[in-house]
């Protein structure tokens, strides 16, 4: 019995399973602009479609990964303004007692460490109150005047298609290696199954 007769063509299959696979992959992203065969227009699925990807980007960033309403409820947290605290009270104290003085010479006679605190105290104190309300109204500016869907949609479909097959490359390298390695193994199996039903049912 020769072998080579079984083995050859099971080999055969399942380099067919995975170049089929590979040649699909690679459809994906070519040919980066449309070619004409006999009259069909032919071109990857990724460059045909950039502008309709770029826009169905744009909606999911815009909708789900960078909501304005989360945002704003991170930077308006009382505990962001904690953080804070010790550099503005700094600020303040050097303000009182340099700049304020400098600017009002006369004050430096009136204003001692006691009144200093004091009006440390009601300053911060404002703040706390005021930070809130200028974080929120800045949110509601800076929504209505970044549009984020837009600006993601503009960005994603100004790439080439070198530079977009690059990105897609490096999130689903492994992937597709896997669906070669698959496309292999289907390809196996049925060289395999075609062995057994030609030589032995």
């Amino acid at each position: 019995m020769n072998w080579t007769n079984y083995v050859i063509p099971v080999l055969f299959s399942a380099f067919t399973g995975w170049v089929t696979t590979w040649v699909a992959i690679k459809m994906l992203f070519h040919p980066r602009k449309p070619i004409n065969i006999l009259g069909f227009k032919l071109q990857g699925i990724f460059p045909k479609n950039q502008q309709l990807i770029a826009q169905k980007l744009g909606q999911v960033v815009s909708k789900e990964f960078l909501s304005f309403a989360e945002i704003e409820a991170k930077v308006i947290n009382p505990d962001n303004l904690e953080k804070l605290k010790p550099e503005i009270e700094a600020h303040i104290d050097s303000f009182l007692r340099e700049k304020l003085t400098k600017l009002f010479p006369m004050l430096s006679m009136f204003i001692g460490d006691k009144t200093i605190n004091q009006l440390k105290s009601a300053f911060l104190l404002e703040l706390e109150n005021l930070f809130p309300i200028l974080m929120k109204n800045y949110m509601k500016k800076l929504e209505s005047d970044l549009d984020l869907e837009k600006i993601v949609t503009e960005k994603v479909a100004g790439f080439s298609s070198e530079k977009l097959e690059d990105i897609l490359n490096q999130i689903t390298k492994k992937e597709f290696q896997f669906l070669e390695v698959i496309g292999g193994v289907f390809g196996l199996l049925i060289g395999i199954i075609q062995l057994i039903v030609t030589h032995f049912l």
